[in-house]
């Protein structure tokens, strides 16, 4: 099982911005998914930006624009640069590692999350 480690989060003003970072171990990691989810206080958490192994990107609407996912494979860390951030961001946001190799996060028993970093936006 993959060893996920986050930092980064903090607390910001609305309009500001944010870079996560996960260091990722146990895994080639060039050949796996990555993701980053975020759960807020009441809510299910949801899917915010995924990096696939072979080389695309995807957002949720909701982030379109303002959030970049990115991966450095020589550092096995994957960022999340968070721009124009706004009060409904406010989350834990935890990394996420595919379990299989070159396939999507679900796939097989579903991806390893790390133990998450918290994001809180005031207005």
């Amino acid at each position: 099982q993959a060893r996920l480690v986050e930092s980064g989060g903090g607390l910001v003003q609305a309009g500001g911005s944010l870079r996560l970072s996960c260091v990722v171990s146990g895994r080639t990691f060039s050949t796996y998914t990555l993701g980053w989810f975020r759960q807020a206080p009441g809510k299910e958490r949801e899917s915010v930006a995924t990096s696939s192994w072979a080389g695309g990107t995807y957002y949720r609407d909701s982030v379109k624009g303002r959030f970049t996912i990115s991966r450095d494979n020589a550092k096995n860390t994957v960022y999340l640069q968070m721009n124009s951030l706004k009060p409904e961001d406010t989350a834990i946001y935890y990394c996420a590692a595919a379990s299989e190799p070159r396939r999507t996060l679900a796939a097989g028993r579903g991806p390893d999350f790390g133990a998450g970093t918290q994001v809180t936006v005031t207005s």
